[in-house]
């Protein structure tokens, strides 16, 4: 097991570093930059000469090697930098400030997405073909189709101009968080029902299920035992993916309603040519990917006997 965790740290740390070079040539081939006059409105209207005095204060006037060499060597650091956008703000007090939102955000979004789709996943699983499965398939069918800043808009358009039941946006208390929430997890309810309904009735199948209730075991408890503990171990194979994701932020969940969160924050490091933040961030949300991704590996190795780190 250990060898195996050693062995993936390695790997993640490999795939920042060529994910960091590939970014930084991606954002320094696009023409312009964050001080550059023919930006336009993505960029900053200053002086030449102030202009080449702020590159060279950001480092931005060495050679591009010179410059991924330095970013390298002060991120092992933990050292990402300062904001071009935000001069007095460091990319890790920004991550900070705007991430906690995205983080509070993406577990609700997470908590009741898996919740949610398990139970009626685990309903259409066990009523297979019968109207409540029709009726449950046809609506994961509708929350994988539709974007979610589709559903976002369609939730304002109802619930805030029409009935006035709820704000139109911000995040600052209950009211503001039930039209994010719903719209960020119907996407991912969708997926974990429709995986939880194969995952049930391929254990449906199994033998050890036919065996048990030809004994006569009671459904309940055979339900419970034997399919739904069984059936619920690959779901784990989608809750990693899926909680790293929504941890991330959202850009359209956050822009529609005027959401404080990183997603919308990366948006507009993009626009602005921010690169420390366009940098960092994309390194956070990697990493945070690969750790989501190994954490869920390991634990599949736990709960499932069958399963061994090799």
């Amino acid at each position: 097991m250990a060898k195996y965790i050693f062995t993936r740290i390695l790997g993640l740390l490999a795939t920042l570093l060529v994910l960091s070079l590939v970014v930084f040539i991606l954002m320094h081939s696009i023409p312009g930059g964050p001080f550059d006059l023919s930006g336009g409105d993505k960029g900053i209207t200053l002086p030449d000469a102030v202009r080449q005095e702020i590159l060279k204060n950001a480092g931005l006037d060495k050679p591009l090697p010179v410059q991924y060499l330095k970013y390298v060597w002060d991120a092992l650091h933990f050292n990402f930098g300062t904001s071009f956008y935000k001069p007095t703000m460091t990319v890790n007090e920004i991550i900070g400030m705007n991430w906690k939102v995205s983080i509070q955000l993406g577990l609700m979004t997470f908590i009741g997405a898996t919740v949610l789709g398990i139970f009626f996943g685990v309903l259409s699983g066990l009523h297979q073909n019968s109207a409540l499965d029709y009726l449950t398939s046809i609506f994961s069918v509708i929350g994988v189709v539709f974007p979610n800043f589709v559903v976002a808009i369609v939730l304002v358009m109802v619930f805030s101009v029409m009935l006035r039941w709820l704000p139109t946006g911000g995040w600052n208390g209950p009211k503001t968080w039930i039209m994010p929430v719903i719209a960020y997890m119907l996407q991912p309810m969708s997926q974990i029902a429709r995986y939880t309904r194969t995952s049930v009735i391929d254990v449906i199948g199994e033998d050890y299920v036919r065996t048990a209730r030809a004994k006569g075991l009671p459904e309940k408890v055979m339900t419970l035992k034997h399919i739904l503990r069984n059936a619920l171990i690959p779901i784990l194979t989608i809750l990693g993916p899926i909680l790293a994701d929504v941890l991330t932020g959202s850009f359209y969940i956050e822009s529609i309603f005027r959401i404080p969160g990183l997603g919308r924050y990366f948006t507009t490091s993009i626009n602005q040519r921010d690169y420390p933040m366009i940098l960092g961030t994309t390194l956070l949300v990697a990493a945070l990917m690969a750790i989501v991704n190994l954490i869920t590996d390991i634990l599949y190795g736990f709960v499932d006997p069958r399963i061994r780190m090799r």
